[in-house]
Order: structure tokens, then C-alpha cells, then sequence
């Protein structure tokens, strides 16, 4: 058996300092791939390349805020002019919020929020589209909620970004269907072990939900894998 199915592979992941994105850069580079790991804290994302290159693999560590003018562009031309082509762009990062009333909710918050989870990845997506088409076959995974497909009371600024994000890659994923190769998933992770999520349910016990890792694990899989444009699937909690 193979244990590196996934060797010459280029992967961006974004939000990699820790949990969810984390777990998915590490079990990417157990399979071969280089990741590219981008946060903004370079700290984080040191300790996570370090746990890549002891456990065997490669990565290479990119601090930046993906809010800040220019700092896709230039994460894209330097990922260009390295490898020239990018086989799989995962969109993690994203900005949870405060939970409250929609008449509450801050509209500068609203704003970041908005900024971070819909228009940098629209960003992301027009960076670095040209490098996934040049990689054959590109994949795109981005990471979604519940509440962007089932509104609930207090969740309105988050869930209301994700639906706009969801939004987002179904139309590239219409969009490319049918002149590339490229193909779109989004991927819900449920209820996960994540500094997010201890945020947003401060009372839950945190072993009674699934560790970050088991994520990693699952679009580590999908992406060995072949699978149809605008796939969606929920990860089971």
C-alpha cells in the first residue's frame, strides 16, 4: 500500500495555526502533499510546520492576514512563481463573531465578519484560480456551517456569511464545471473540537464532540479521491 497517495501536490490551507486547519494541513502532508500553511499568527503556524517535518512531511509557512490589502496577490505570486500551479485551495479561515439579535448586532463587527468569511475568499478564489486550472485537476474545499442552510436565533451574522460563502463556490463551481477540471466542495464538520466552538457553547464539555483531527482525516480522504463538482457532504459528529 501506498502510504503517500498524494505526492507532488501543491495545497494552500487556510486558517492552518490551529484546530480544524491544522489537523487538515498535517494529515495532507502525511500523504505527501507540500502544504502551504497561512495564518496570522506565525507562531502557530511555526509549531504546526514543525509537527509536519517531524512526523515526515513539507510545508512551508506563510503569515498574513487574509484581510489586509493585497496580501492574496501577493501570497498567489509567490506560490506562482515556486510551483506554478496549485492543486488544492482550502478555505478554512473564517471569523465566528458575537452571538446576538440580529436588531444587536454591531454593523462595524457585521463588516469584519463579512470581510474575512465572503469577500477574502472571493479573493482567494480569483488569486488563485489560474493556478488550480494549471494544476489539471484543482480542488477547491471550503468549510461551512449548519446555520448557513438553517437559520438560528442569535446566529445570524455567521450564519448569514456562510450562506454567502456557500453562495460563492457554488456559482465557481458552476462556473468551471464545464471548462476545467477544476472541481468545488463544501464541507460541513459538524460539531468539532475547536477554539470556535468552546466560543460559541462555553458550557459544552469539549471530549463530548470530535476532535479536529478527525477532519483532517476525512478531506485528506476527499481529496484522494475523485468527486463531483459542487459536492457538499456533513461530516458525522
Amino acid at each position: 500500500m501506498n502510504d503517500k497517495p498524494l505526492p507532488d501536490r501543491i495545497a494552500l490551507v487556510t486558517g492552518a495555526g490551529r484546530g480544524i486547519g491544522a489537523a487538515i494541513a498535517k494529515a495532507l502532508a502525511t500523504r505527501g502533499v507540500h502544504v502551504v500553511l497561512t495564518a496570522r499568527s506565525a507562531g502557530e503556524l511555526e509549531r504546526v510546520e514543525d509537527e509536519i517535518f517531524a512526523a515526515g512531511g513539507s510545508a512551508t509557512i506563510a503569515p498574513l492576514d487574509l484581510t489586509e490589502t493585497d496580501s492574496i496577490a501577493r501570497l498567489a505570486a509567490a506560490v506562482g512563481e515556486r510551483w506554478g500551479k496549485l492543486d488544492a485551495l482550502i478555505l478554512n479561515a473564517a471569523r465566528l463573531g458575537t452571538l446576538a439579535a440580529v436588531p444587536a448586532i454591531d454593523q462595524r463587527e457585521l463588516a469584519q465578519v463579512l470581510t474575512l468569511n465572503v469577500s477574502a475568499q472571493a479573493a482567494l478564489i480569483a488569486a488563485f484560480d489560474g493556478a488550480l486550472r494549471k494544476a489539471g485537476a484543482g480542488r477547491v474545499i471550503g468549510l461551512t456551517t449548519t446555520v448557513a442552510r438553517q437559520p438560528r436565533a442569535y446566529w445570524g451574522m455567521y450564519g448569514a456569511s456562510k450562506a454567502a460563502f456557500e453562495t460563492l463556490l457554488s456559482a465557481y463551481a458552476d462556473e468551471v464545471e464545464n471548462i476545467s477540471k477544476v472541481r468545488v466542495a463544501l464541507i460541513n464538520p459538524g460539531a468539532t473540537r475547536t477554539k470556535m466552538r468552546a466560543r460559541a457553547y462555553p458550557g459544552e464539555d469539549p471530549q463530548s464532540v470530535k476532535p479536529p483531527e478527525a477532519v483532517g482525516e476525512r478531506i485528506a480522504e476527499l481529496l484522494a479521491s475523485d468527486f463531483p463538482t459542487k459536492y457538499f457532504e456533513r461530516i458525522e459528529d
